[in-house]
């Protein structure tokens, strides 16, 4: 009997784990598996461990840990697709790669990944064996097309069909820019989904400071009037510095919001911070309403101090310098969101180990407010513990722990471990989909019918 590599299935969206499995070994033998993904131009993404197979020839990743200290990059357990998210960038692959390019989306970042996996065999004799999977981001029929209306700046993504769809519009966080890969996989769930940008976009200022919060209104506004959502059903979904924005929205704007997602969020309005204009510094104003800066916990903060950011061995943890302000009592209640102002379903979903800033005590304020006031609607925190900052979506990799920021460049970390990360990303993600769901249905529930 020969060895087969088997990989099910072959092309599926990027959530969807997969299995890798070789039949056919010697009892017993040993084989290295390693995996391959080009994303980027010149840069591969690789990972490799060891594996032995048992008493029928067989290696299967969904039931098989890989030996230990065959893999550098925390893979050590049963994991189905560990050979993705332990990958590492190969630095000889690209001339150019550096800290700052950690992104592990395609440049073209709607666009398929494919790994290549190989069957390292020893002996004379042994030949290899190699087969590929396709991790979509966008399902069969999900459109795209730019948004550039009433100023807005975005892409928005919808599922196949003729809808209304029920929409969520995701926001980024201080990198900036325009979240595709997300918002190209909420709508492969059913969603219309506008990825909007707010900075670092074309046509948009290059930071965070003095942003305008009347420009989510109009996207807000757009979303109910152009993609007239069914039951009227529009969730933000919104990722660290976008956390913070999509549970200010929901206060401020809660007629227009039916549901907020926070990804790592902060449960108080911060500055500018890393994304700042420098010439406004990182105490300066992040959020502008009305024509006026929010009161954020940096002002008239007794405690708050940068010293353990700036003078920190690197790579940086800065949520050291975050944590000097939290132990400002009355700081922290002026600059509270009032979440209790949200007018549906809150989740929030953050890490114990997060290296940006304490999402997840940001999470238990959120929850523990929620619940004293009775808020009528669900309320999730998704709290995973050794988890960092970099909470997305499965099976994408989660090793690059330390990074230049994209707007300062400082280097830092975000906190967790690989295989933490890992397991963030895996089981948040069904939380995230079952919460949108019940969210849609607790809508329709309440409307009248027509």
């Amino acid at each position: 009997m020969s060895a087969e590599l088997h990989i099910t299935p072959r092309e599926a969206l990027i959530d969807v784990p997969r299995r890798i499995a070789v039949t056919g070994l010697r009892p017993g033998e040993e084989v290295t598996l390693a995996s391959r993904t080009v994303r980027g131009p010149g840069l591969a993404w690789r990972a490799r461990a060891r594996w032995r197979a048992d008493a029928a020839g067989t290696i299967d990743l969904t039931r098989d840990a890989p030996q230990a200290g065959s893999n550098s990059d925390g893979y050590d357990a049963v994991s189905a697709m560990g050979l993705v998210w332990s990958q590492v960038p190969d630095l000889a692959a690209g001339a150019a790669a550096t800290w700052a390019q950690r992104d592990v989306f395609d440049p073209v970042p709607w666009a398929p990944l494919t790994t290549h996996i190989e069957v390292l065999r020893d002996g004379p004799g042994a030949a290899a064996l190699a087969g590929t999977f396709v991790q979509r981001l966008a399902g069969d029929g999900v459109t795209r097309r730019e948004v550039r209306e009433d100023g807005l700046v975005g892409t928005l993504f919808l599922p196949p069909g003729q809808g209304p769809h029920p929409a969520v519009v995701v926001l980024n966080g201080s990198g900036g820019g325009i979240n595709e890969p997300r918002a190209a996989l909420y709508a492969s769930h059913g969603y219309a989904s506008l990825a909007l940008g707010y900075f670092k976009a074309p046509g948009l200022p290059d930071h965070i400071s003095n942003t305008r919060l009347e420009y989510f209104e109009t996207a807000l506004a757009w979303v109910h009037r152009t993609l007239r959502p069914r039951h009227g059903f529009v969730a933000l979904s919104g990722q660290s510095r976008g956390g913070e924005l999509v549970l200010l929205l929901g206060t401020l704007l809660p007629d227009a919001v039916s549901a907020v997602i926070g990804y790592v969020p902060g449960a108080v309005v911060h500055p500018a911070q890393n994304a700042c204009d420098p010439a406004l510094g990182r105490e300066g104003p992040a959020w502008l309403w009305r024509g006026q800066p929010l009161v954020d916990v940096w002002q008239g903060n007794r405690t708050a101090t940068w010293a353990p950011w700036d003078s920190g061995p690197e790579p940086r943890r800065h949520a050291a310098a975050i944590l000097t302000a939290l132990d400002d009592p009355e700081a922290v209640a002026r600059a509270r969101i009032p979440v209790e102002k949200i007018r549906g379903p809150v989740l929030v979903v953050s890490g114990t180990d997060d290296g940006s800033w304490p999402s997840s005590r940001y999470g238990r304020m959120v929850a523990e407010r929620l619940a004293q006031v009775g808020h009528p609607h669900a309320v999730c925190h998704l709290d995973h513990q050794g988890a960092g900052h970099a909470i997305v979506f499965p099976y994408v990799p989660t090793t690059q722990l330390t990074y230049a920021h994209p707007v300062s460049g400082r280097l830092s970390t975000s906190g967790g471990t690989p295989a933490a990360n890992a397991r963030a990303d895996e089981a948040s993600w069904p939380g995230v989909l079952q919460f949108l769901a019940d969210a849609v249905a607790a809508r329709a529930a309440s409307r009248p019918p027509h």
